[in-house]
């Protein structure tokens, strides 16, 4: 029998840590009430999981827990804060929203969107480490902005953008901060105090927890006023309405609970299985080059570039090894990555760049087997037909 692939694509999921699945069990069973029935044992027993998984995800990111609302993921998430915000601040004379270029999909389709229906977008680019320059956020906000959008952590590279700077310019000028943390939370410190945040996006399978869960943080003093995407009865105080998963609730606040207490330990081991990987891998290909800022980065992150190769044949050839060529959410497109683009990268370049995510699960047996695996496949993949003119010699 084939052993499974090793798999080095954390930025795209993570398996369900199996403590959150021993979590969850019970209330797909015998725990099976609906957190809205407030007249029967089994609502309130229901109710009072939720509101302790509530508690749970708070305490990860310094929150209380009335600031957040539970959501069906990230993507969600990014969506109510952005176009909630958007249309409950035009009716105040704002109608202006900032973000970049290297966002998720969702927040820059979110913001197509609102341009589309007569709000005014503006795009901000980043230097070729992936950052964002808060000066040139200060440069483009004013007393119209409704709302500024910054990725915690870029879903490709790994960056880490410097939010309290920017958090210090929206506040000057009244404008809410939004971030999509859904790459950050559970892998790095991230409060939302000491960052300044008033609005965050919080995904469920990004930190060992279950697929179709997230939150939105919705800062409470002073107020974030975002209106609701859809109607409904009204639960998660009017902004998220319908019946809530208490199985998936239990398991994103079970996973947040893990990653409070052992999140210090387990990025320090992360940042140094990258390093053994990248050691490895550059020994063995010669010109392979790193995407993204070297030192603020994800401890589980890596995007490299390997020369004189595609991406996509790269991956063929080494089908032992899970690695992708950039979002999830994008891996239907053919053409190269739009963040690596934004950052300068020539289409050759993105279009040669992979991403490693290493995670909970992962070895050094296993971290040292994939740097062998890809160079045999960088190899293989060089000499494809109708590419061994561009061969380099071995």
């Amino acid at each position: 029998m084939r052993e499974r692939p090793i798999y080095l694509d954390y930025q795209a999921t993570t398996p369900t840590d199996p403590r959150v699945v021993e979590a969850m069990l019970p209330y797909f069973t015998e725990k099976f009430g609906n957190p809205g029935s407030s007249t029967h044992a089994f609502g309130h027993e229901a109710e009072a999981a939720v509101e302790h998984a509530r508690a749970q995800l708070a305490a990860l990111i310094g929150a209380d827990a009335r600031e957040i609302i539970f959501t069906s993921g990230a993507t969600e998430a990014n969506n109510l804060a952005l176009k909630g915000a958007a249309n409950f601040h035009r009716e105040h004379g704002r109608d202006h929203i900032v973000t970049v270029a290297t966002e998720h999909k969702c927040v820059l389709e979110a913001a197509n969107v609102l341009g589309r229906s007569g709000f005014r977008v503006t795009f901000l680019g980043v230097d070729g480490n992936g950052m964002v320059d808060p000066g040139a956020v200060k440069r483009v906000v004013d007393e119209r902005t409704a709302i500024v959008s910054v990725m915690a952590a870029n879903n490709e590279i790994g960056v880490i953008q410097p939010l309290a700077e920017i958090a210090a310019t929206c506040r000057a000028v009244g404008a809410l901060l939004h971030t999509d943390a859904a790459q950050a939370i559970g892998k790095i410190s991230f409060n939302i105090n000491e960052l300044g945040i008033d609005l965050a996006s919080i995904s469920g399978h990004k930190m060992y927890g279950p697929k179709g869960i997230g939150a939105l943080y919705v800062r409470r003093r002073p107020r974030a006023r975002i209106a609701p995407l859809f109607d409904g009865g009204g639960q998660e105080r009017g902004m998220r309405s319908g019946t809530l998963p208490t199985p998936l609730c239990v398991g994103i606040g079970t996973a947040a609970a893990i990653a409070e207490a052992e999140m210090g330990e387990e990025a320090i081991r992360l940042a140094h299985l990258r390093q053994r990987f990248l050691t490895r891998i550059v020994a063995l290909v010669p010109g392979i080059l790193l995407n993204g800022d070297r030192d603020r980065r994800l401890p589980g992150n890596l995007n490299l570039s390997f020369p004189d190769v595609n991406a996509t044949d790269l991956m063929l050839a080494c089908p032992d090894v899970a690695v992708s060529s950039g979002s999830a959410c994008s891996s239907a497109e053919l053409e190269p990555s739009y963040v690596l683009r934004a950052l300068g990268l020539s289409d050759e370049r993105a279009a040669a760049s992979i991403r490693i995510g290493i995670g909970r699960m992962s070895s050094a047996m296993e971290i040292d087997r994939a740097a062998e695996l890809l160079a045999i496949a960088w190899r293989e993949a060089r000499l494809a037909p109708g590419e061994k003119s561009r061969a380099l010699p071995i």
